[in-house]
């Protein structure tokens, strides 16, 4: 069986790009905390709209689909599943609940992983979750011509639990020892995670729901509020490509997984700047005036909803939707997003095209 420990990194020269990507997280999580504490009320809206993109980006990844409608009433508990895909939705909504409500008194281990699993399958009737694997599986590719390849073959079931806890037992030790950044050795957990391979379903989305636990565990609460999955769904690609490159040589222990870590530093570095991005459009208006006397005094205007709506256009690059830009504004409702963007009409700031659900709009230059 494959050998783990994470000790090995903490002599590993990791390069200038790793070194700029920890600079810049730490930089934007300082932010963040500042304004936890000055917007609780936003940061609850942000969270219910991320809480849904990732419910939904998460399976979409899968090939596990139903309408937006459905998603949005699944993912607040307002209907009752209709097939199996959504089911299997209903299940990540709950343990993705879990997560984001006792992540501090959940600790990392294959019991919890296994309790994890079993909670994510338990609408699926497989009868498979909560249990690993009990056939050998692969990581199959199909060809443009139709004909299917393997990409990498995981551990056997028969060494498939000592694995896991074998990873679990390391990584928690790395965070007790502190000695290396856990931004390091999150990504290198996750790679090891997906190369065992440790169910016969369910393995990718339970392996996104770790990201946010171990995330939260660290104290970087990102994903709470922008869809950690969502940006893994935008680069897909990307992110198999960057787990292939890092499996190479992965069961004779000469892998390396600095790509995979530069791929998921970069994930976590781009959600930390559509948070700032969203926190500029929300923010109030601060200006700084003189009185009589010659002191300086500070006056907060609120922003109304053109204005946050109007900031909110300004982020955006070609067409966007009404749907969008009430993502964007969490803090105002639908009706006030409508009358700022008829307004934007009328000023002729922006144009409306199309005609009823397949209406967009874009920004006049």
């Amino acid at each position: 069986m494959r050998k783990f420990n994470y000790a090995k990194y903490k002599s590993y020269r990791w390069d200038n790009e790793i070194l700029n990507y920890l600079a810049q997280i730490h930089e934007y999580k300082g932010k963040q905390e500042l304004f936890l504490r000055q917007k609780p009320v936003e940061m609850e809206k942000l969270i219910e709209v991320a809480k849904i993109q990732s419910i939904e980006s998460s399976n979409r990844i899968e090939g596990i689909v139903t309408t937006s409608t459905r998603i949005g009433q699944i993912a607040k508990e307002k209907t009752t599943p209709k097939n199996r895909d959504e089911r299997e939705i209903a299940g990540y909504r709950d343990v993705l609940n879990t997560i984001h409500e006792n992540y501090e008194y959940v600790p990392i281990s294959g019991n919890i992983i296994l309790q994890l699993h079993r909670d994510l399958m338990q609408y699926a009737d497989t009868g498979n979750g909560g249990r690993y694997k009990i056939t050998q599986n692969y990581l199959r590719e199909i060809k443009e011509d139709g004909t299917e390849v393997i990409r990498f073959t995981p551990v056997p079931p028969y060494e498939t639990e000592p694995c896991v806890n074998a990873i679990c037992e390391t990584f928690n030790a790395m965070l007790d020892d502190v000695t290396v950044d856990p931004l390091l050795i999150i990504p290198v957990f996750l790679h090891d995670f997906l190369c065992i391979h440790p169910f016969n379903d369910g393995n990718g989305r339970m392996s996104r729901l770790l990201t946010l636990l171990l995330l939260y565990k660290s104290g970087y609460l990102v994903g709470k509020y922008i869809s950690i999955e969502k940006h893994i769904e935008k680069t897909k690609d990307a992110y198999y490509d960057a787990l292939e490159a890092s499996s190479e040589g992965w069961h004779e222990e000469k892998d390396d997984p600095i790509i995979f870590v530069k791929y998921m530093l970069g994930v976590i570095l781009a959600c930390y700047r559509e948070f700032e991005s969203r926190v500029n459009i929300l923010s109030d208006t601060i200006i700084i005036s003189e009185g009589k006397n010659g002191k300086k005094r500070v006056v907060t205007i609120k922003s109304k909803a053109y204005d946050i709506v109007k900031a909110s256009v300004d982020t955006k690059i070609g067409k966007f939707t009404k749907n969008e830009i009430v993502i964007i504004c969490p803090s105002i409702s639908d009706k006030s997003v409508e009358a700022a963007l008829k307004k934007l009409l009328d000023e002729g700031y922006i144009e409306k095209h199309g005609s009823g659900k397949g209406t967009f709009y874009s920004k006049k230059y």
